[in-house]
């Protein structure tokens, strides 16, 4: 039989809703009587029911994740860190898919506002118009977009860059690529700001796009990388350069010999490419766990950083060498 509150009351020596604020609001409980509240309960092994404890404490104890695109393999290491935090902190984790369509995240947003007690929001695709809509139906947390004013974490695109091309102007390219990802990202324009790095190193930078963040897109775009001449390419995402990769070989065009290419992101495919693939480590998972830290220090009216940024990292592979002729 199930142990009840009524158990772990009777055991304790106090009443019933002394032990439901010690488990609760332990802040509205004297430091001893939590203590030996807590005690009884891990003893007995009381599990206490969610919808109980949401009736009083108005808390669903469920948080919502919002992704742009499920099939984008990046999301899986966000996500499990999302999970694995939540968990942890005693938290059931509601997903939703907005298909990189901002219209349908402000729906997702709004039909999860009763839902959740908070929700992250990945890479945002609402515009102004539309945030101004959702941003009072539930506490946000926004990774990898900055909004004025509300929490955020963010993962370091523009430091990525940086480093990208330092790594490519290293090995001598003068000239090189860049294929930007969807028209409304706020994490591709912080990769274009990234750029502005070349100018240091005298390095020319072509820039085509916008695309769709698929393999498809990058297909597509080595023909243009081709005819433009560069000798290096950087994708806004792993998805991207695969798809780089993949049409160069079907041209007979060897990498990193005659050009090389460089994506974001990490993904598990990046390294059984073939060739690897050189690539921005945005660390995914540990942004997942900051942010659901990040809304928790949010739902327990905590100050805290505002907007916190993650560093990334350059992952050298065997898809880059040194430029064509040097």
């Amino acid at each position: 039989m199930a142990v009840t509150i009524q158990d772990v009351a009777r055991a304790a020596g106090v009443s019933v809703s002394t032990v439901s604020r010690a488990l609760s609001a332990p802040e509205m409980v004297r430091p001893e009587t939590r203590v030996r509240v807590r005690a009884v309960a891990e003893t007995l092994g009381y599990q206490p029911n969610p919808a109980a404890r949401g009736l009083i404490t108005g808390r669903t104890t469920n948080l919502g994740v919002i992704v742009p695109d499920l099939t984008n393999p990046f999301f899986p290491s966000l996500l499990k860190g999302v999970q694995a935090r939540a968990r942890e902190a005693g938290h059931a984790v509601f997903l939703a898919d907005c298909q990189e369509d901002g219209a349908e995240e402000a729906s997702l947003v709004t039909a999860m506002a009763k839902q959740v007690d908070g929700v992250i929001l990945c890479s945002s695709r609402m515009t102004g118009p539309m945030l101004e809509k959702v941003l009072g139906l539930v506490p946000m947390v926004f990774l990898n977009r900055s909004v004025p004013g509300r929490p955020s974490v963010i993962m370091d695109g523009a430091g990525g860059m940086r480093q990208a091309i330092d790594h490519l102007a290293a090995l001598g390219h003068r000239h090189m690529a860049y294929l930007n990802g969807p028209r409304d990202s706020w994490s591709n324009r912080e990769r274009g700001k990234g750029l502005r790095r070349a100018d240091r190193h005298g390095m020319k930078v072509t820039r085509f796009g916008p695309f769709a963040p698929r393999f498809e897109s990058g297909q597509q775009a080595a023909d243009l990388v081709l005819a433009s001449g560069a000798t290096a390419v950087v994708a806004y995402n792993d998805v991207m350069a695969l798809g780089v990769l993949a049409r160069l070989a079907e041209r007979g065009v060897p990498v990193p010999a005659a050009v090389s290419v460089v994506g974001f992101d990490d993904i598990t495919f990046a390294a059984m490419a073939t060739p690897a693939l050189t690539t921005v480590d945005l660390h995914g998972e540990r942004a997942g766990r900051a942010a659901v830290d990040t809304l928790l220090g949010v739902l327990a009216v905590r100050e805290g950083e505002p907007r916190q940024i993650l560093d990334s990292a350059l992952i050298v592979r065997a898809s880059t060498g040194p430029a064509p002729g040097t």
